[in-house]
């Protein structure tokens, strides 16, 4: 067993899906379609003489995802001015929260791998406006864009409650989905709308406090963020071990040589010198204003997965992969508003669907743009119910489907796919297949009952998957019980 001990605490930094940015009318664009500044006003650039107005869409939202992680929503919440000097944030200060956030001691349960939960506690969600954003040129030179700059940013803050990457996985995967099923952020990291920082420590088993973190900025995949936890958890013990110290340090992640890199040396708070906007008010926060926020909130992941094993008959597993991304909940939901048993597709979405999806490199958060629609795998699950294709041909028909944007009986009747289920023909295929097995058969009769799931695959085999398989099962046992005379 490890003397040591992780210690996370999780800083999630998302992009609200509003219309405008976060203190003014500039709208909000794609900042990787969009052309560089083209959404940029004299607040985005930080011009003189500009004065602020607080984005009510931008509060609505950051209290839906307040109340969902069971945070108390304060009577008052309060702008600040944190100052700090960075190409990408003109004005050399951002608008942010600080000692009078949006919502606060909040917290979410999530579910581990052995099948244990847990409870991550939620310190506080301010809410504060983005930054531009640089790019890097090879010749040493820098570029920014400030599209994205005062865009509408909630920052969730964990207490230090995370003990492993896994940990901080789960609790990185729920929270995005719940942020989905809200509608405040797609959800997609590619473009940067969700991203995370990790404050990494470690303790010895001996230890009464805890020891230095180190945060890890920026981290915009939660694969990244594994990585990074898992290599910096290393060095800081390997630090220690060899009597060596850890220094406060602000960290970035180089993917490409799956390293730690150190950026900077941590500043304190006071070094912000954060004070009240002078130029925003106090905003006041009325009970009857949470009260209409809580009743706008839709059905959550937990209610939707408790919904799902309640109502369809699948297990807890299953309900929580169906439930994990909202648009795989969407597809779902879909396929069985198109006629399909909602058993079924959760296998077939579970099973065929997602490893075709997996061999195809297309992520979950692309399922409903698929060649394969809710509506067409609805009816391929409804030609297995007839018993017009099994489920070996079915497969076959799926990966058709995905190839060529076809339905299932277009496909089933293009390719000659038609389950056989007439008795007469699968009589005479199994008489044909126990004659050519005539030492098997007699082996099977002499006792050795297991051989007959050998003769039924060459039944099925002979009929070229096609035959329809209870009837098959049926007409073997007739056919080998009549050879026992």
């Amino acid at each position: 067993m490890s003397d040591w001990k992780t210690i996370i605490g999780l800083e999630v930094h998302a992009e609200l899906l509003t219309e405008s940015k976060m203190f003014s009318a500039c709208p909000v664009v794609d900042s990787v379609e969009a052309g560089p500044n083209t959404a940029v006003d004299a607040l985005s650039l930080g011009l003189p003489g500009t004065l602020p107005v607080v984005n009510a869409q931008a509060i609505d939202y950051g209290m839906m995802v307040g109340l969902a992680l069971n945070c108390e929503i304060p009577p008052y919440n309060q702008f600040s001015r944190k100052s700090y000097f960075y190409p990408d944030l003109p004005k050399g200060y951002q608008i942010s929260q600080y000692d009078r956030p949006l919502a606060v001691d909040g917290y979410m349960d999530i579910e581990l791998s052995d099948g244990t939960s847990k409870r991550i506690r939620v310190r506080r969600a301010h809410l504060e406006e983005d930054t531009g954003k640089l790019t890097h040129m090879g010749d040493g030179s820098s570029l920014v864009d400030y599209n994205r700059a005062g865009v509408p940013l909630l920052e969730i803050v964990t207490e230090p409650d995370i003990f492993s990457s896994e940990e901080a996985e789960v609790y990185a995967r729920k929270l995005r989905a719940l942020l989905q099923y809200l509608g405040v952020n797609h959800g997609d990291m590619s473009k940067g709308v969700l991203r995370f920082e990790a404050n990494v420590s470690v303790m010895h088993k001996d230890d009464t406090e805890y020891r230095m973190r180190r945060e890890i900025k920026n981290l915009n995949s939660i694969r990244s963020m594994v990585r990074a936890i898992d290599a910096e958890v290393a060095w800081q013990i390997k630090q220690y071990e060899s009597g060596g110290t850890v220094k406060p340090a602000t960290l970035g992640w180089d993917e490409a040589k799956n390293q730690i890199v150190v950026q900077r040396y941590k500043e304190r708070a006071d070094e912000y010198r954060y004070f009240p906007e002078p130029d925003l008010p106090i905003v006041e926060v009325s009970r009857e204003w949470v009260a209409r926020i809580r009743e706008s909130l839709p059905e959550l992941p937990d209610a939707k997965q408790a919904r799902y094993a309640a109502d369809y008959g699948i297990s807890a597993y299953e309900a929580r992969r169906l439930t994990e991304d909202r648009a795989i909940s969407d597809y779902f939901e879909a396929v069985i508003s198109a006629g399909a048993p909602a058993k079924q597709a959760a296998n077939w979405m579970l099973g065929a669907l997602f490893r075709q999806m997996n061999e195809a490199g297309v992520g979950y958060d692309q399922i409903g743009v698929m060649t394969i629609t809710p509506l067409t795998l609805a009816g391929l699950i409804d030609l297995i119910q007839k018993g017009t294709v099994n489920n070996n041909t079915a497969n076959t028909v799926l990966a058709q489907m995905w190839e060529t944007g076809k339905d299932a009986p277009t496909l089933v009747k293009e390719l000659g796919l038609e389950q056989v289920s007439d008795e007469g023909a699968i009589r005479d295929v199994v008489r044909g297949v126990l004659d050519k097995a005539a030492p098997m058969v007699a082996e099977y009769l002499s006792g050795k009952e297991k051989l007959f799931q050998a003769l039924f695959g060459q039944c099925m085999k002979a009929m070229q998957g096609k035959g329809n398989p209870q009837a098959i099962q049926n007409v073997l046992k007739e056919e080998l019980e009549a050879r026992r005379g």
